[in-house]
């Protein structure tokens, strides 16, 4: 992994390999920020970094001599991973190294670190991994022998804020008295929840979220995805490269909420009552968690939609399919409806969570949309 690799992050990128080139390694750092940008990929890169035995002078591992193929590979034999983990019928001490294989995978997959993927991956369903302390045991153990081959070894901890309070009190201990030879390189999605004492013997690093170009360009580049596609992609992920990595897997069911959210303006224009009946009955087949998301997917159409009339396109994020359809569709959304149909989704959605009727909480919303969308 190299710091080129990531986009985005050009003052870390700066200090990671200032620290490197200079030999002033702290040993401990906190790399924090939102989930999805990129903060995992600079933690390895800069442990590869410390590893390369032939450092360019641009401040990028070199690539190609042994440690920075071994880090490719996950193999390093001086960095160590410590990551959440699961308690089952196999595991009833569980550490990192008995999921390491999986993680590797996970990893290759992975780069942005999803941790809900990375949950679902466990066989133990409903599961939420955790940093056990059987891992602060197992960690001290590894770090009491001396590095082998590398001035350096570095522990790269993903989320510590999965740490209990008993086990990052033990963590505690290994970094206040650190072994010489040993770095820590925290990756928190969530700096504000790990224990306060362990937050101040880090050197933090604060990583910001991806820019909506930057992150469609990467999506582009990746994805061979239109460019006005990926910039409407990047602005509904919020910055969290993994929300749009899901995101874009979930094209099909996009798909149908985009037809059923034409369908609903079309037959609502038309005061299709009966069309609208059959509508509701076939929002309300997709099951409770998809008649919500598909309601959270209405609102944002009902927004960009808004403000398609301002014509300005720096604020605009539609897809091409979304804006063609706007094009005669947006006029019908204004001042006068725009924030009344936005409250009947959001109370749909909400009925709807509450447990209540599908049919009759859908098929309700549709006659009503006759009206908002006339008035």
């Amino acid at each position: 992994m190299k710091f080129a690799d990531i986009p985005h992050h050009s003052s870390i990128k700066a200090r990671l390999s200032a620290m490197a080139a200079e030999g002033r390694v702290p040993h401990a750092l906190l790399i924090h920020g939102p989930s999805g940008s990129g903060k995992f990929m600079l933690a390895r890169a800069f442990a590869q970094l410390l590893h390369c035995q032939n450092p360019g002078p641009d401040g990028e591992p070199c690539g190609e001599c042994d440690p920075c193929r071994q880090h490719e590979a996950f193999n390093h034999v001086d960095t160590l991973y410590v990551f959440p983990v699961v308690k089952d019928e196999k595991h009833k001490a569980p550490v990192s190294a008995d999921f390491m294989t999986e993680f590797k995978e996970f990893v290759s997959r992975n780069p942005w670190m999803d941790f809900d993927r990375w949950a679902a991956s466990f066989d133990k369903k409903n599961a939420q991994p955790a940093i056990y302390i059987s891992e602060s045991d197992a960690l001290r153990s590894a770090l009491a022998l001396t590095t082998t081959r590398s001035r350096y070894k570095t522990v790269i901890l993903w989320l510590p804020e999965k740490m209990n309070e008993q086990t990052a009190n033990k963590l505690l201990k290994l970094i206040e008295e650190p072994f010489a030879d040993t770095i820590f390189i925290l990756v928190s999605n969530d700096a504000s929840a790990i224990l306060p004492t362990i937050r101040s013997r880090c050197q933090p690093l604060e990583a910001t979220r991806l820019p909506d170009p930057v992150m469609a360009r990467w999506l582009a580049v990746r994805f061979a995805m239109d460019e006005t596609d990926a910039l409407a992609l990047a602005h509904i992920a919020e910055g969290d490269m993994n929300r749009a990595l899901r995101q874009s897997d979930a094209t099909s069911v996009t798909r149908l909420f985009w037809d059923m959210f034409v369908a609903l303006m079309r037959k609502s224009y038309m005061r299709d009552v009966a069309g609208l009946r059959d509508w509701a009955n076939d929002l309300t087949a997709l099951g409770r968690e998809a008649e919500i998301k598909f309601y959270a997917y209405c609102t944002r159409l009902i927004r960009e939609n808004f403000v398609y009339n301002f014509h300005l396109a720096d604020i605009s994020y539609l897809t091409r399919d979304e804006a063609q359809f706007s094009r005669n569709f947006a006029r019908f959304i204004h001042e006068g409806n725009a924030e009344r149909i936005v409250e009947r989704m959001d109370r749909a959605a909400a009925d709807i969570a509450g447990n209540a009727n599908g049919k009759i909480v859908n098929f309700d919303f549709a006659v009503k949309m006759i009206m908002l969308i006339k008035s």
